[in-house]
C-alpha cells in the first residue's frame, strides 16, 4: 500500500514540482496551499508524513506543528520542516517543538527522499508491536539500537535469579538499572515504621519495573521482592539514559511499554481508604486474576500467601483469612493449601460495601 504524504506549502512552483517528485517516487500526496488547510487536511486524511514549509500566511509551520501535535490523531505522524531559512535558531525552535527533520531549500532529491525514508522507517519501528518475553525486548533494542545509534544498548547478558521471597531491591538503594522480568511473579511493597506491608503493585513475566526511581534520579521508595523464582535481567543505568536522552520518539515508546496507569494507582489508593474489608479482599483477587492469568477460558488458580494477600488488600491476615472463609462459603472461591480459585468473578467485581 502507498504511503501518503502531505505537502503544505505556499509557493505554487515549489509545491508542484517536490509533488511530482514524491508521486514519481510511488507515494500518494496530498498538497495544501497554507498551513490552515494543511491542518484541515491532516486531520481528515491521516498522512505517513507531513512536509511543511515554515514561512506561509494564514497559518505558519509552527502553527501548523503545534495544533497538530495537540490532535491525538495527528500528533505522532512523523513531521518535516522546509524553508529557505537557514537559521539555527529556526531549527532549534522547530526541534523543540517536536519536528522530526528540517530541510533547507534549496534541496536536492535525495536529500528529500532520504528524510522521507527514514522518518517512514522509524516510524514503523516504534508502531510495532513486540512480544513481552526476552527475544521480544531484545528485538525491540536492536531496532532501537540501529535508529538511535546507540551501540552500546543491551540487557546485561546473563540473567539473574532470584529465589522466593529474595529482595530485588531495597527502599533507600540507588538504582543501578532497569529491571527486565523473563520468568516469575515481583511485589513491590512499602512498609511501616510498625513494620506493617502494603503491596503497591504487581509484576508478571514481560514486565520492567524498578523505573521510577530512574526516572526521578533518586532512591527506591520501595522494596521488590520474588513471590516465586525469577529470572530477571538488568538493563544498565548510562543504557537507559541513553535510550530516554538521545531520542525523543524512542523514549515516547520505551515510556508506554514500561509505564503503570497512573489513574488505577489513584483507584487503588481510593479503595484502601474507603472499601469495606470484603471489598478490598474481593479487589485484591481480582486484581491478581488481571495480572497474573493467562487462561481466560479456565478459571484462574494461584499460590498465594495469606499475608501477601493481606498486604495487597490493604488488611490484617486475620480478616483476610475469615473473609476468603465467608467467600469459599459463598462459592465465590475455592481453597486448596495455598491455591485460590476464583470461581465467581462476576459475583467478587459486584460486590458493595
Amino acid at each position: 500500500m502507498k504511503k501518503k504524504i502531505l505537502l503544505i506549502e505556499d509557493n505554487d512552483d515549489i509545491r508542484e514540482n517536490t509533488a511530482e517528485i514524491l508521486v514519481l517516487s510511488g507515494y500518494t500526496v496530498i498538497t495544501a496551499e497554507n498551513g490552515k488547510v494543511g491542518v484541515t487536511l491532516a486531520q481528515s486524511e491521516i498522512p505517513d508524513v507531513i512536509i511543511c514549509d515554515i514561512m506561509m500566511p494564514v497559518l505558519d509551520g509552527f502553527g501548523v506543528l503545534h495544533l497538530l501535535g495537540k490532535d491525538e490523531r495527528t500528533a505522532g505522524i512523523p513531521f518535516i520542516f522546509l524553508t529557505a531559512r537557514s537559521e539555527r535558531s529556526d531549527q532549534r525552535k522547530g526541534m523543540e517543538m517536536g519536528a522530526d527533520d528540517y530541510l533547507t531549500k534549496p534541496f536536492s532529491e535525495i536529500e528529500l527522499m532520504s528524510a522521507i525514508e527514514s522518518r517512514i522507517k522509524k516510524a514503523g519501528i516504534l508502531k510495532k508491536e513486540f512480544s513481552k518475553n526476552l527475544e521480544g525486548i531484545t528485538g525491540f533494542l536492536a531496532e532501537v539500537k540501529d535508529m538511535a545509534d546507540l551501540q552500546k544498548l543491551t540487557l546485561e547478558k546473563e540473567a539473574n535469579i532470584y529465589r522466593k521471597k529474595d529482595e530485588v531491591y531495597r527502599d533507600g538503594n540507588y538504582p543501578r538499572g532497569i529491571f527486565f522480568l523473563n520468568s516469575g511473579k515481583i511485589k513491590t511493597a512499602k512498609f511501616a515504621e510498625n513494620g506493617k506491608e502494603l503491596i503497591t503493585a504487581l509484576y508478571k513475566a514481560g514486565d520492567f519495573f524498578g523505573y521510577h526511581a530512574l526516572l526521578e534520579e533518586g532512591r527506591y521508595t520501595d522494596t521488590a521482592t520474588a513471590m516465586e523464582d525469577c529470572e530477571i535481567y538488568l538493563l544498565p543505568k548510562e543504557d537507559f539514559f541513553s535510550l530516554i536522552y538521545k531520542n525523543a520518539e524512542v523514549a515516547k515508546k520505551f515510556i508506554q511499554m514500561i509505564s503503570n496507569n497512573l489513574v488505577e494507582k489513584e483507584e487503588q489508593l481510593v479503595k484502601l481508604a474507603y472499601n469495606s474489608v470484603r471489598k478490598k479482599v474481593a479487589d485484591a483477587l481480582l486484581q491478581l486474576q488481571n495480572t497474573y492469568q493467562t487462561n481466560t477460558e479456565a478459571p484462574f488458580s494461584m499460590q498465594v500467601s495469606r499475608e501477601d494477600l493481606a498486604h495487597l488488600a490493604g488488611t490484617a491476615t486475620e480478616s483476610t483469612i475469615r473473609t476468603l472463609s465467608d467467600f469459599k462459603e459463598e462459592g465465590l472461591i475455592d481453597i486448596k493449601s495455598a491455591k485460590i480459585t476464583i470461581l465467581r468473578t462476576d459475583k467478587l467485581s459486584g460486590l458493595r460495601n
